[in-house]
């Protein structure tokens, strides 16, 4: 079997025109006449033409108007459309062009260059549609391979989060609560405007995941530490104060082969500000205030919450409202007073999550 024909369709309103188009073109393409709009507006129904010759100057509807109808018509808008004119005026021409014709023929036209037009023309939309398509696989194949990447980043993460959760048998299911209270806390941030110039700035979807990572300087802390039952001597405390410094060091020694990483620097803040506090009192760095990093400030108060609302071998847990209270006599002492403002507004919603 040879290669399917291609389809042209002319409208025209002179006989005589449309039976030379007819003669010249039906041993090469599959051809459809009309002679009015109407009659090829029913055709199109059913088919699609790879190709429309248009006449400009007819009574009912001219070519201007018919163009414009195809255009409009998600169907038949991408069909290419070459005008026939018996008038070659840069006016007709620049109107046309304008209203998405690709091409002009004038009449009476020759055989060879009317060929000549129509198989250069179908040629470059075939290309066209070719370019399209690969663009489409491009696109597609490069969105499978980032979801593949972004899995696999994810599955690495939770992988790593699991295993400071297995080591630190304290504090289990902590990380996957921690991510939640963010999430809360941070979208109540963007939708009530507070710090609203750094929160704007803030991808809500990548901090919740990096924050998985706020305890993963726990790694490098002894298990004697960390797997104690009861409560810290001051030796040990001062062993497990330790584990922001080790996780920012952790988390850069990564960033040196990823650099750029915002999902990174997301992490890094997390890891080594969680425990500082807002009279500069918290540990390691012992900052201040707004000097602590907004991303710090929030993981601090989402924290200390799961902290006191869940049950440890050496404490048991205490009611939402009794931490609600801890946190808001902690305002401007442990925690940013604007943010335990919201956290107040908001704190039904954590109670929820418990």
């Amino acid at each position: 079997m040879g290669e399917k024909r291609k389809i042209i369709a002319i409208l025209d309103d002179s006989a005589s025109c449309l039976m030379l188009s007819k003669d010249v073109l039906s041993g090469i393409y599959k051809i459809y006449t009309f002679n009015s709009s109407e009659l090829m507006f029913i055709a199109l129904e059913n088919i699609t033409p790879d190709l429309i010759l248009l006449d400009i100057e007819m009574p009912e509807m001219d070519g201007y108007e018919v163009i414009s109808l195809l255009k409009c018509s998600e169907a038949t808008k991408d069909i290419p459309v070459i005008f026939l004119t018996a008038h070659n005026s840069t006016e007709n021409e620049s109107k046309g062009f304008s209203l998405g014709a690709i091409d002009f023929i004038i009449k009476p036209f020759s055989a060879p260059r009317l060929l000549k037009r129509i198989e250069m023309h179908l040629l470059l939309d075939s290309q066209r549609r070719e370019l399209i398509s690969y663009s489409s696989r491009l696109e597609k194949a490069v969105e499978k391979r980032t979801w593949e990447i972004t899995e696999l980043k994810n599955a690495f993460i939770n992988s790593i989060a699991e295993l400071i959760e297995y080591r630190d048998l304290n504090t289990g299911g902590h990380i996957d609560r921690t991510q939640r209270y963010m999430r809360i806390f941070l979208e109540a941030m963007k939708e009530r405007q507070v710090y609203g110039s750094e929160i704007r700035y803030v991808d809500i979807d990548l901090v919740v995941q990096s924050s998985q990572l706020h305890d993963v300087g726990k790694i490098a802390i002894d298990d004697k530490i960390l797997r104690t039952p009861g409560k810290l001597t001051p030796e040990e405390f001062e062993g497990m104060k330790m584990h922001p410094e080790f996780g920012e060091r952790i988390i850069s020694k990564i960033q040196e082969r990823v650099p750029n990483s915002e999902f990174l620097e997301y992490a890094k803040i997390c890891a080594l500000y969680h425990h500082e506090k807002w009279d500069g009192s918290g540990y390691p760095k012992g900052l201040k205030g707004e000097k602590i990093p907004l991303l710090g400030r929030v993981m601090a108060i989402v924290d200390v919450y799961d902290a006191v609302v869940s049950k440890r071998p050496y404490k048991d847990a205490i009611s939402h409202g009794r931490a609600t209270e801890i946190i808001k006599k902690d305002s401007g002492i442990h925690f940013d007073p604007v943010l335990v403002e919201l956290f107040l507004d908001i704190q039904d919603v954590f109670a929820e999550r418990i």
